[in-house]
Formats: structure tokens, C-alpha cells, sequence
């Protein structure tokens, strides 16, 4: 019974597909992000991510030991931790040119080119796992969950900031960029629900202690006066797991 009730909630799922209001030539992640390298760290603002670190309650940055980065492109994310005191952050990325752009920040002890999926790090050994805006590349959440899971060590926490998904059905609105040949490329993107997050990450054994949520403000509207008409709607949320036993 309960194997044909998540079959029939997968039936149900919506696809990003259906709410694509820009419909760009969709390319795969390590393309797009290769493609996207260079750019990448003056198209994206703090206040969609780090700002919503800043936010949260746990964990106590400063504490961490080790740190697993996963999906570190550029990384902005591993260069934030560092500033907050956390002592060692290994990183993992699926495009060779983001990486690229990691290795001359300097701030990871480690990079792998890889999957988040399946990093191949030890288990156990992270104090801290950390992703930032790239589950919605994922065509399924429970492998990511697995993986970090896998990773931590007992009572280890899981952060990972996330698109909303009413973000990404109300503004139809993929993960894109502009090639240098001029033309708007999406990549690769998904749609996760909430209760999608809820159930991957707590049969995986996760327990979620914190969720926080950033929303469309003066900020955003300043840099994209399109967005006026999404003023108020939920942007981009942080959720905190702690590891426990899988359900």
C-alpha cells in the first residue's frame, strides 16, 4: 500500500516544464556551467544565498570542523564558510571550468570534479555538508540526501539552499545564462516540492530543525525592475537537517 501510494505521488508530480514561461535551448549541467563560468560571479547576488546563511540559527559556523561543499562551483559558498571561521572545506563540482575558478579562489583544502551524488569522499567524516542552488539540477532529490547523509558524521548537519518552487512556478523562470555568442541558455532544472524535501531528506534519516526563506525585495527589484510584479513571493529558502537514523 505505501509502495503504491509513492507511485502515485510521483504520477502527480509537476514538472518545471510545465510552468516554463521562457522556454530557452536547454543545455546539460556541466555545458551550462562551463559556459557560465566566467560570468557566473557577477550575475548572482549575495542576497539570494549567503545572505540567507546569515540568517540562520544553526549551525555554529565558526565550530565546524570540516566541511563537505557540494556543487562548490566558484566557490563563493567554501569562500563564505572560511570567513565564518569553519576550518576545512573539501569541494565537489560537476563543471571542470567552475572549478577552474575554485582552485584560483584558494579557499578549499580540496577539489574533486565529480558528482554530489556520488562524491566517493569517506563516510562519516563532515561535521558539515553543505549545497547551495543545486538541487533544482537533480532530476531526484534521494540521492543527494543519501549522499550527504553518508558523509556526516553522527549529529552532523545538512544545509542546503534551494530555489522556492513557488518562485520557480509563478515567475516560469529556469536557471539561465547568456552565451558569449549572445543567445539565453537554460540549464537543466527541476522542479522540488517542499513535502518532496520533507520526504527525501527524512528517509534518508535527516531530521529538519530549521527552515528559512528569502522573498523578493528592494534588492531584487533594483537589480531586475521586471520583478516589481513578483514583489513579496518567496525566492529562495535554507533548509538545516541534523543526522539521525533513516526512517
Amino acid at each position: 500500500m505505501a509502495t503504491a501510494r509513492r507511485a502515485a505521488q510521483d504520477v502527480a508530480m509537476p514538472s518545471f516544464a510545465d510552468f516554463d514561461r521562457r522556454h530557452y535551448r536547454t543545455v546539460d549541467v556541466a555545458t551550462g556551467y562551463d559556459g557560465w563560468a566566467d560570468t557566473y560571479e557577477n550575475t548572482v547576488l549575495d542576497a539570494m544565498d549567503l545572505a540567507l546563511l546569515a540568517r540562520l540559527r544553526r549551525p555554529d559556523w565558526a565550530r565546524v570542523r570540516r566541511a563537505a561543499d557540494l556543487g562548490c562551483g566558484t566557490g563563493r559558498t567554501g569562500d563564505w564558510l572560511r570567513r565564518q571561521g569553519t576550518a576545512r572545506v573539501d569541494g565537489i563540482d560537476l563543471s571542470a571550468g567552475m572549478l577552474a575558478w575554485a582552485r584560483e579562489r584558494g579557499v578549499h583544502a580540496s577539489l574533486t570534479h565529480g558528482d554530489v551524488r556520488e562524491t566517493g569522499w569517506d563516510g562519516g567524516a563532515y561535521d558539515l555538508v553543505i549545497a547551495s542552488l543545486i538541487d533544482e539540477h537533480l532530476p531526484a532529490l534521494p540521492p543527494l540526501y543519501r549522499e550527504a547523509r553518508r558523509l556526516a558524521t553522527p549529529g552532523g548537519l545538512f544545509v542546503l539552499v534551494s530555489y522556492h518552487p513557488q518562485f520557480m512556478m509563478v515567475a516560469g523562470m529556469p536557471t539561465h545564462y547568456t552565451s558569449d555568442a549572445g543567445e539565453p541558455l537554460a540549464i537543466s532544472t527541476h522542479l522540488h516540492r517542499v513535502s518532496d524535501h520533507v520526504s527525501a531528506g527524512t528517509a534518508s534519516g535527516w531530521r529538519l530543525v530549521e527552515l528559512a526563506e528569502s522573498t523578493i525585495d528592494d534588492t531584487w527589484i533594483d537589480a531586475k525592475p521586471k520583478w516589481a510584479e513578483l514583489r513579496g513571493h518567496p525566492f529562495t529558502m535554507a533548509s538545516v537537517w541534523v543526522a539521525g537514523e533513516p526512517e
